[in-house]
């Protein structure tokens, strides 16, 4: 709409017609939206003091709003005193000395987003099931008791804690009961509760160095350090980490492993091995810590079920809905020993000051509903085309790149000629393309002799959403180096 003059009208009320133009965003309760629309209007002068409305019936008609929403948004800004309403003269801009001035940019805190976005570690946010979540919302704080709105159980909400045990079990061959259970704010949380704050479960001077493998995220190797843990990295190949290492580490006690995945550089730990680092943990007195970050998206193979199911009081179940549903949520697990569930808690506090009761009761109707298993069907099948796009760019536009780990989870790995990596992120950043190196999740302990260097990428197929992926593709390829000759 543009606004046009209309007839004279009797009164101080400047002439105005009934079209209105006003930009309204497409998201967002419409009242708020209309509401903002028209303050932002009079507050820029567009709108001058003493201008006249159209009725609300006619605004609301033309701007496709119901008549409700257009009364109760004059109603109000007229209480702010934003606008004037007179019986028999309509409504009006309410007189002012001037426009107030428009407050003065600030400089962003932060850089503009990439163009192209390829990092890992993120699910499709746009993929979010904001309907069933919100159903799962209102049944569950229908059916909520009153007690669900006081202080918090340290433990989290039993209703979860019963939901988890169920489906961690059907799905992941978890062995668990509700009370070993541990709800948490996610996987850094659970890490911060074992290994830092006053009084850790797993103190670094009675535990000594953990074990971890050799390819890792740094944000955990920077929590780990900042609580005092030294990490011994085990050499990784293609059946995982080589646990046998662990002989040469008197002093561990505790190894941290990505079983099912190995992050970054995929594949399932091997059986074999699987059975050899519980008799280490047996033999040594120590602890297994699972990161079973993306046990729910597997493609090409049946699905690796958690290692915990071989002994659960040598191994620490590590879970979270961070990629499964969303990082926002803010939501992990820990299925504990039993001999570390009271030390959790001692660590954690009396009152649950992570994890919201409220969200924690969704999620566990979700899951109790069936809702969880569909999202994560759907999502296994969408995760699953976008790996599937990526290989077949690959293979038109850059068939010399070998994509590995691409049989679960939701990145990739391509491997590149050696020293080209570091020319190849530089390129990617003159695009505007944001994707990351394999050197950066390398431990800087892992010497080559026990580990060689591998240039590579690697890349979050999942990160973005649909619209922009094939763009994302195409950037992706075009920095890739050619063969050798």
């Amino acid at each position: 709409m543009t606004d046009m003059p209309g007839a004279q009208l009797p009164g101080p009320a400047r002439p105005t017609g009934s079209d209105l133009h006003l930009d309204l965003p497409a998201t967002g309760g419409r009242r708020a939206a209309l509401m903002t629309a028209l303050r932002e209007a009079i507050r820029s002068g567009r709108l001058a003091p003493g201008t006249r409305l159209p009725p609300y019936r006619a605004l609301a008609a033309d701007l496709g709003l119901a008549r409700n929403t257009a009364a109760e948004a004059y109603t109000e800004l007229v209480a702010e005193g934003w606008l004037t309403a007179r019986q028999g003269s309509g409504t009006t801009v309410a007189e002012r000395a001037a426009p107030v001035p428009p407050a003065r940019a600030r400089r962003p805190s932060t850089r503009p987003g990439p163009v192209h976005d390829l990092r890992q570690g993120q699910p499709d946010a746009a993929a979010f099931p904001r309907t069933a979540w919100l159903a799962a919302a209102r049944r569950a704080l229908t059916a909520a008791p009153s007690e669900a709105f006081g202080p918090g159980d340290p433990r989290g909400r039993r209703e979860l804690r019963t939901a988890l045990a169920d489906y961690l079990a059907r799905a992941r061959g978890v062995r668990a009961d509700p009370e070993r259970i541990v709800v948490c704010s996610g996987f850094a949380h659970a890490l911060r509760l074992l290994f830092d704050g006053a009084a850790p479960v797993l103190p670094p001077a009675e535990q000594g160095p953990l074990a971890v493998e050799a390819y890792g995220l740094g944000f955990h190797r920077g929590l780990l350090a900042a609580a005092g843990v030294a990490g011994r990295p085990l050499s990784i190949d293609e059946q995982g980490a080589r646990v046998e290492e662990l002989a040469r580490h008197p002093d561990v006690r505790t190894v941290l492993l990505t079983p099912a995945h190995q992050f970054p550089t995929g594949g399932p730990l091997h059986a074999a091995r699987r059975a050899a680092v519980i008799d280490w943990a047996r033999g040594r007195g120590g602890l297994v810590l699972e990161d079973d970050y993306d046990g729910e998206f597997r493609y090409d193979r049946q699905p690796v079920g958690a290692l915990q199911g071989l002994d659960p009081e040598r191994v620490v179940y590590l879970g979270s809905a961070s990629k499964s549903l969303s990082p926002a949520l803010r939501l992990g697990w820990m299925v504990l020993p039993d001999h570390l569930v009271d030390r959790v808690l001692a660590a954690k506090g009396e009152r649950e000051g992570w994890a919201s009761a409220l969200d924690q009761l969704t999620l566990a109707e979700f899951l109790a509903s069936g809702g969880y298993d569909r999202h994560v069907r759907r999502m296994r099948r969408h995760y699953r085309e976008r790996r599937d796009r990526l290989v077949a760019a690959l293979a038109a536009h850059a068939p010399h790149v070998e994509a590995t780990g691409i049989a679960a989870g939701l990145h990739a790995v391509l491997r590149l000629e050696p020293g080209t990596e570091r020319s190849v992120l530089k390129a990617a950043a003159y695009r505007g393309l944001a994707v990351e190196g394999l050197a950066d999740y390398r431990h800087p302990a892992a010497g080559p002799a026990a580990m060689p260097v591998v240039d590579g990428l690697v890349v979050g197929y999942a990160t973005p959403p649909d619209h922009a992926y094939p763009a994302a593709l195409a950037a992706l390829c075009a920095v890739l180096p050619p063969p050798a000759p």
